[in-house]
């Protein structure tokens, strides 16, 4: 990829969009790629996964073992709208780069294969592998189309598969579903982890308006424990994707549980959305003091969001579906759809009276920013700043600033305009992408602005942190204490960047930076 100079202005530059050679050789059902094509088309996300063709929706089964990082996923491989429900696969070394594998888990006489999780069972405690052998077990829930149409309420089922090859082939427990349906219509989306405390697995999933906790020595029998939910939070749409893991609180010894909700619909600025509760849990019941909705991310484009088990380090890595229910169905791409966010290391802070839980890029994601520009920029009081790029739809803009009053307005020679902006009176970030570019694709996509409240912000400078790729972006604020994802579908790459300053006196954006993201996908046979 060739490098930018900047002066004043930055001068133009001319890029090489990488593609990228599918090197999994699979039967009839896996992916058929043109090499050509593979991660050229419009609108292809360069340094976010999204597969290689088809339809795509939440993260499935993240989960760590013998140096390979899973992803598995919500797929359709027949078409680009949502379908019956398959666990699509692919494989990274570093959270980085990813690996296309063969599809994981099809539909069969139970059912569609909807979300789940999955774990390392290093104990041997489900008698899958030989003595010695620890198997990689999926949890998910089948979805059963003919008792959905006849209008049943008993259609979603639990059930279990099993790997021995580290994922690569995977086989069905023969007496599945492990948890039936007494009635409960929404009832889905099993989140598995090891509970050192009560030795033994535990699992969350969702019910309706609540969450739900069994209990298994084996992963094939569970009791059922409690359930949390039904009169906190957020409500007005269906509970999904649930999550439970313990965190340190950053600078204390002090531990917190968390608990990850999506709720569709109802998401703050509408549609879909993740929000999280601060509390403890027993090995049998999960409580929180917590009344409110929080947010994990208050962008419209960050939903089903789940963690990995078993990373060795012991962080808390987080990847997330990058769409929304309002629209998903809908957003103008032809041979795939849909891609997820970067992944994001999650933290819990104290800051005032309140547990904040935080998200923000891996250390890792570093490795593939080249920088390109860096200065301390300084924009008086009612002035704008103009930089010109060759495009920023594959970049990294980084700067910290105490500042309340500012405007950052992306815009191309299309007349597209993405703007975000701080403002000061309402102690709020907003994002406006309603001539960002195609918007017209749904009604849904852009009726208004997106608005972040960002009232707790330290006085001293903070970091803003924005990575744009050639169909999203995402904003950090402050390490990721406040966060919006967003898809943008601009009719060219962005080239012009003006920022304004909307107080009187000097704006100051330290160690302002503009760089460059590379390609994650390989070109390479």
């Amino acid at each position: 990829m060739n490098r930018i100079a900047f002066s004043i202005l930055l001068a133009s530059a001319i890029f090489v969009f990488l593609g990228c050679q599918d090197k999994t050789k699979t039967n009839a059902a896996a992916i058929e790629v043109n090499a050509e094509q593979f991660y050229k088309e419009n609108y292809r996300p360069q340094y976010h996964f999204s597969p290689s063709k088809m339809w795509m929706n939440d993260p499935n089964g993240l989960v760590y073992n013998e140096g390979i990082y899973h992803l598995f996923y919500q797929y359709y491989p027949d078409d680009i709208v949502w379908g019956p429900m398959h666990w699509g696969h692919a494989v990274s070394e570093d959270m980085i780069h990813w690996e296309q594998k063969p599809i994981a888990l099809y539909p069969d006489e139970n059912g569609y294969i909807f979300s789940g999780s999955a774990v390392v069972d290093k104990n041997n405690s489900s008698g899958f592998a030989e003595r010695g052998s620890s198997p990689l077990v999926a949890i998910y829930t089948y979805h059963d189309p003919d008792g959905e149409k006849a209008n049943t309420d008993t259609f979603q089922t639990q059930g279990i598969a099993y790997s021995l090859d580290n994922g690569n082939s995977w086989t069905k427990y023969e007496a599945n579903p492990v948890i039936g349906n007494e009635g409960i219509r929404d009832f889905r989306d099993p989140k598995v982890f090891w509970h050192n405390e009560s030795q033994s697995w535990i699992m969350v999933l969702v019910a309706g308006d609540h969450a739900k906790f069994y209990r298994s020595p084996n992963l094939k029998e569970w009791t059922y424990l409690s359930e949390f939910g039904s009169e906190v939070g957020a409500h007005g749409g269906v509970w999904e994707c649930p999550d439970l893991f313990q965190l340190p609180v950053q600078g204390s010894d002090n531990k917190k549980w968390v608990l990850l909700i999506s709720i569709n619909p109802n998401a703050p600025n509408g549609g879909s959305g993740t929000q999280y509760f601060i509390g403890e849990f027993d090995g049998t019941t999960f409580t929180s003091h917590q009344q409110e909705a929080r947010w994990l991310d208050w962008g419209r484009d960050n939903y089903a969001g789940v963690t990995y088990n078993d990373v060795p380090g012991g962080e808390r890595i987080f990847i997330g579906w990058m769409s929304n229910w309002d629209y998903a169905r809908d957003t103008p791409t032809k041979e795939w759809r849909s891609a997820m966010t970067v992944a994001r290391e999650l933290t819990l802070k104290k800051m005032g009276n309140n547990y904040e839980l935080l998200n923000y890029p891996l250390d890792q994601f570093d490795k593939i920013v080249q920088p390109e520009y860096k200065e301390n920029l300084v924009v008086g009081g009612g002035k704008t700043h103009h930089f010109t790029f060759d495009h920023f739809n594959e970049s990294e803009i980084r700067f910290r600033t105490a500042l309340r009053e500012f405007e950052i307005y992306f815009s191309n020679d299309s007349g597209d305009t993405l703007l975000l902006s701080m403002d000061t009176e309402r102690e709020e970030f907003i994002l406006d992408r309603r001539r960002s570019g195609k918007v017209d694709f749904h009604e849904k996509f852009a009726p208004g602005v997106q608005r972040m409240p960002v009232g707790n912000l330290p006085k001293d400078p903070f970091e803003i942190r924005i990575l744009m790729d050639w169909s999203s972006i995402e904003v950090f604020i402050n390490q990721g204490q406040y966060v919006m994802t967003s898809q943008i579908f601009p009719n060219e790459f962005y080239k012009e960047l003006d920022i304004t300053n909307l107080n009187s006196s000097d704006l100051i954006f330290l160690d302002f930076k503009v760089n460059v993201v590379e390609p994650i996908w390989d070109q390479s046979p």
